[in-house]
């Protein structure tokens, strides 16, 4: 009897993994893949450290932000330098943003970690964003923790039945395809 309780006082603590800690969670990326950034991806959560505003070598991609706003929808593009898993976006001086990646154990999610400096304030905020319009809730908790870490507020999730922007404008016409690789990111 007291063999079968401590296999499964083994077997129970074995199957939960100990949290990550801040010093895991907060880890930039060493390395990066770029392909698998490739294609488009859902805004799942977000948090803003400024509420008001709720080995690879160097190359340049495009990305294009589609964000809605009711029933408006906002097509930002910026061309962007990479080196190491850090991005800095070209943004005409206004101020700079840089864009790291950070460690995350969902498999098709990407955890951002947006640095912006200017004149008056540097803010730092976290997105969390998915292949999928939804996240699994261990895979949300992950993301949270990392909020906690930085001292974020609690996240904005994104209300997965809320239909994204088209990819490109209806009255506009379709761009040519662009020299660099090419990302897009909705936000609902």
């Amino acid at each position: 009897m007291i063999f079968a309780a401590l296999s499964l006082l083994c077997l129970v603590a074995g199957s939960h993994s100990a949290p990550l800690t801040c010093e895991e969670l907060v880890r930039p990326l060493d390395r990066l893949n770029l392909h698998h950034l490739k294609g488009k991806w859902a805004l799942v959560a977000g948090s803003l450290s400024h509420p008001p505003f709720l080995d690879l070598k160097t190359s340049t991609l495009s990305y294009t932000q589609i964000n809605r706003f009711g029933d408006q929808c906002q097509y930002l593009r910026y061309n962007i330098s990479v080196e190491g898993s850090t991005f800095t976006f070209d943004v005409q001086s206004r101020f700079s943003l840089s864009m790291y990646f950070l460690h995350t154990s969902c498999p098709d999610c990407v955890v951002m970690r947006w640095l912006v400096k200017s004149s008056r304030r540097i803010s730092t905020d976290l997105y969390l964003l998915s292949r999928r319009r939804e996240v699994e809730q261990k895979e949300l908790e992950e993301f949270r923790a990392q909020l906690k870490c930085y001292q974020l507020p609690e996240p904005v999730v994104m209300d997965p039945t809320k239909e994204l922007c088209p990819e490109q404008p209806e009255n506009q016409p379709t761009a040519a395809a662009p020299q660099a690789e090419e990302t897009v990111a909705q936000k609902a």
